[in-house]
């Protein structure tokens, strides 16, 4: 198991910098603004030869439980007590300030071993707020700059000596498994003829939570997780960054990632909003499955429909959870009506995969996830040639090509190129003039014949290529 390292202090005093540092990558959203950091966030981090898992933490603020400031506290806590060492950072800038102390002292009671880091001392002044740090009685304080790496010796200096063979032997172990990839890519030949493997059910599967503000993403993951691993609470856009929780589910390990909620394009002003999104539209990119949380109550706002034709113009495998399943009145009545409503509103993918689930109350999650899985293969489905071009030849003899200009179009044959999603090419004669009318038919028998239903579908006509075109005749 990882030696676990957690990074609390005051809100803005850079602990989100550091962890983007010590990952290697920007990953956690960083601003000027105080308390952009809500959820705790746990990743892989590497300070110089060093390997252990960083936790960024929201910042720590005296606060009734019920508020939203007391929640982040709740989670801030939990992350001190899972961790193996605390990094309390302070600001050098600012000095120490009164709930520096007090958050002192809450770190000394969890009795768990401690540095002290200075942040923000790249600047003048900075060293009075350094030994000013001295009276958190926390030990001798390590001068750093996370955002320009000043001090990154030191700091790994201080973790080795607390953490000792803990993170040797986690490095270590870290190699093994690395060399044991190695050996196993090497002299892997891949045969383009070969059929496609069988679907791996053991397999790795990184799944989306995505959705509006407030339709109840968090505590879909607090649910499915079993525990309050995500803040959440009645006001709407909690969630700022896109947190990855790994997770297992009837033997198979998940990427869960939740994120946070799209408004309108029109509504989004400010910066952190712009970088909460951002952040929200990488993990789609990343994800295989992206569920799409509806407010069964509320469904079919313009921005469900966006946010759905987003994730299909992405190529991603999309799945319906109409959340608040609890909160309906009249169930069988407002099924049908929201089948209708998905068949009409979302036909770029027919058979579009939905369910009715309750993330207060944990109902249909089971489903939700057999539906994401099954959703995935689907995704992952590859069509052998010599069946795509029998089934090709069967759809042009019921339904021929049209005329355009007098003369008849040709379809030739038909291969598929890539799964993730499925993606084929037609070789034909004049794709440009090829009516789209045609292509949705193909598309539409394609799915029929084959059931590729509930995800995107690609489809490029392309023309053979003449040798002798552009080339003059030759005379004798």
């Amino acid at each position: 198991m990882a030696f676990k390292v957690a990074i609390v202090g005051r809100p803005n005093v850079g602990k989100s910098t550091l962890f983007n540092r010590l990952v290697g990558r920007r990953i956690a959203l960083v601003d000027d603004t105080p308390g952009v950091t809500r959820d705790r966030r746990i990743h892989p981090a590497r300070l110089q030869d060093l390997r252990f898992d960083v936790i960024d933490t929201a910042g720590l603020e005296s606060a009734a439980a019920p508020t939203l400031e007391g929640r982040m506290r709740q989670q801030t806590e939990r992350a001190i007590d899972e961790a193996d060492l605390v990094l309390f950072m302070v600001d050098a800038r600012t000095g120490i300030m009164p709930d520096d102390h007090t958050f002192a002292d809450l770190v000394r009671r969890k009795g768990k071993p401690v540095i002290l880091v200075s942040n923000k001392t790249e600047g003048r002044g900075a060293e009075a707020g350094v030994m000013e740090a001295y009276s958190l009685g926390l030990g001798e304080p390590i001068a750093i700059s996370a955002e320009h790496g000043i001090g990154m010796p030191e700091l790994r200096d201080a973790i080795a000596e607390i953490a000792g063979e803990r993170i040797e032997q986690a490095q270590d172990e870290e190699e093994r498994r690395a060399l044991h990839v190695n050996d196993t890519l090497q002299g892997d030949d891949i045969d383009p003829d070969a059929e496609e493997p069988a679907y791996d059910s053991a397999k790795p599967l990184s799944i989306a939570i995505v959705g509006r503000p407030n339709v109840g993403k968090s505590t879909l993951i607090n649910a499915l997780l079993g525990e309050e691993r995500m803040l959440t609470g009645p006001e709407a856009g909690i969630t700022r960054d896109s947190i990855s929780v790994d997770w297992t589910w009837r033997g198979r390990p998940i990427k869960l990632a939740d994120t946070a909620g799209m408004r309108r394009k029109s509504r989004v002003q400010e910066k952190l909003e712009k970088l909460s999104v951002g952040e929200t539209l990488r993990a789609i990119r990343f994800a295989e499955v992206v569920i799409v949380v509806f407010d069964a109550t509320q469904a079919f706002d313009k921005q469900d429909l966006q946010i759905a034709d987003l994730i299909i113009r992405e190529g991603r495998a999309p799945v319906i959870a109409f959340n608040k399943w609890d909160l309906v009145e009249n169930p069988q009545e407002m099924l049908a009506e929201l089948r209708e409503k998905v068949e009409r509103l979302l036909p770029q993918v027919k058979g579009l995969k939905f369910v009715t689930i309750s993330a207060e109350t944990g109902r249909g999650l089971d489903r939700m996830m057999e539906t994401a899985v099954e959703v995935h293969k689907v995704w992952n489905r590859r069509v052998s040639t010599g069946k795509l071009n029998r089934w090709l030849e069967r759809a042009t003899q019921m339904h021929p090509p049209p005329a355009v200009s007098g003369r008849r179009l040709k379809v030739k044959y038909m291969t598929q190129v890539k799964t993730r999603p499925p993606g084929f090419v037609i070789s034909c004669s004049r794709p440009e003039v090829m009516p789209q009318t045609y292509i949705r038919y193909l598309i539409n028998n394609l799915r029929e014949a084959f059931d590729i239903y509930g995800v995107p579908i690609r489809v490029i006509l392309r023309t053979s290529e003449n040798p002798f075109a552009g080339k003059a005749k030759e005379r004798d």
